[in-house]
């Protein structure tokens, strides 16, 4: 089971850094996906104490988090820049 966990935790981290994430918005919602995912995950476990249990709680915080996440963004929508050297910056898109 805990084998699992890790697995599953380890393939979420690396599909939101996959991603690339550009809009704060979309780093909003991928953040607060995963927050509310390890929340959900703990609040399941003790209360189901099983694997489903701790699952489903992991899926619905996930989802969750994702909304609270993208519905608390700034309006102002922020992009990610490169400039020649190098550096990156944010500006307004």
């Amino acid at each position: 089971m805990k084998s699992r966990i890790v697995a599953l935790s380890l393939v979420s981290v690396l599909t939101v850094f996959a991603a690339g994430c550009e809009t704060q918005q979309q780093q909003r919602a991928a953040t607060g996906g995963l927050i509310g995912a390890g929340a959900g995950a703990l609040v399941g476990q003790a209360v189901g104490g099983n694997t489903g249990s701790t699952l489903a709680g992991a899926a619905g915080g996930a989802i969750l988090g994702a909304a609270v996440g993208s519905a608390t963004a700034p309006k102002t929508q922020y992009c990610r820049y490169q400039r020649s050297d190098g550096t990156i910056y944010s500006a307004p898109c």
